[in-house]
């Protein structure tokens, strides 16, 4: 099975019963796509470029105005580079996002991925403020064969991650991966937080590459574009972790985030096992879903 065979077909109901790209056809594509989490504005846009083009190539059967539209969407999530940064030693990634949306779990995931590559990898446990979230990723940091610096709940995240970057330094690690507190968007004192962190990291690893990732649970759907949309303004995204894809019919949410946004995912959650966390392939994800 590919990896995003999982993902349930958005478009399935239309071409079974595809006869011509008439405008009763644009008309009912458009509204599905709108249902899967394209949103308004990105559906519209889709369905308004398809249809130029089809009009324009002369397009009549089903195969080609699906491959037309798979180019389409493709285009639409062409919004940056794709791939990680890791190119410094050490390089440091933030993971950042709202409470049970994956964050511990991705960097697990991730932490594995990333040693099997034979990368040393450290996790930074700065979610100090849920109870037991250090906990959590020390069960993960044993699980993927990577180190962790934590201190006890409650300790100032900048300290954590003060002590994680040294550490980093004096053992070569590769990759620090930081965990960081669920932070609502609408929670001033914790968007500082996050500012703090990104000056230390200024202060200690300077040149380093850094990643700074939203993890977004794919079934929240529209939501997690309003989410997004407040992280990007005060955070500084370079990409997005995408969780849950499996979970959902609504796997459209790619699409409206890269095109509203101009933030590429990079990397996909489908699946609660431990390599069930890949980079985004945009064809793959494509392909899939229509």
């Amino acid at each position: 099975m590919g990896f995003f065979d999982k993902l349930k077909k958005i478009t399935a109901n239309i071409f079974s019963g595809f006869t011509e790209a008439d405008e009763a056809f644009f008309e009912e594509l458009e509204e599905t796509l709108i249902l899967a989490d394209l949103g308004m504005d990105t559906a519209v846009d889709a369905v308004e470029r398809l249809r130029a083009r089809v009009r324009r190539e002369k397009i009549h059967d089903q195969e080609g105005v699906r491959a037309a539209l798979r180019d389409v969407l493709m285009e639409e999530m062409n919004v940056g580079e794709t791939a990680l940064n890791l190119a410094t030693t050490p390089s440091v990634v933030l993971f950042i996002g709202v409470n049970g949306v994956g964050k511990t779990t991705s960097i697990g995931k991730l932490g594995s991925a990333l040693r099997a590559e034979g990368k040393r990898v450290l996790f930074c446990a700065a979610d100090t403020f849920r109870a037991a979230a250090a906990d959590q990723l020390e069960i993960w940091a044993e699980r993927a064969g990577c180190e962790l610096v934590r201190q006890k709940e409650g300790a100032d995240p900048g300290a954590v991650l003060f002590d994680a970057l040294q550490a980093a330094k004096a053992r070569g690690v590769d990759v620090v991966l930081c965990d960081t507190a669920g932070r609502l968007h609408n929670k001033a004192n914790l968007m500082a937080e996050l500012h703090k962190l990104t000056k230390i990291i200024d202060r200690e690893c300077p040149g380093a590459a850094r990643e700074t990732l939203l993890v977004l649970d794919a079934t929240t759907g529209q939501n997690g574009l309003i989410q997004a949309r407040e992280f990007k303004e005060t955070a500084g995204l370079t990409g997005i972790v995408l969780t849950k894809l499996d979970g959902t019919a609504k796997g459209g949410i790619v699409v409206a985030i890269a095109r509203e946004l101009g933030v590429p995912v990079k990397l996909a959650g489908v699946g609660e096992g431990i390599g069930d966390l890949k980079p985004f392939d945009a064809r793959e994800y494509v392909e899939a879903i229509l």
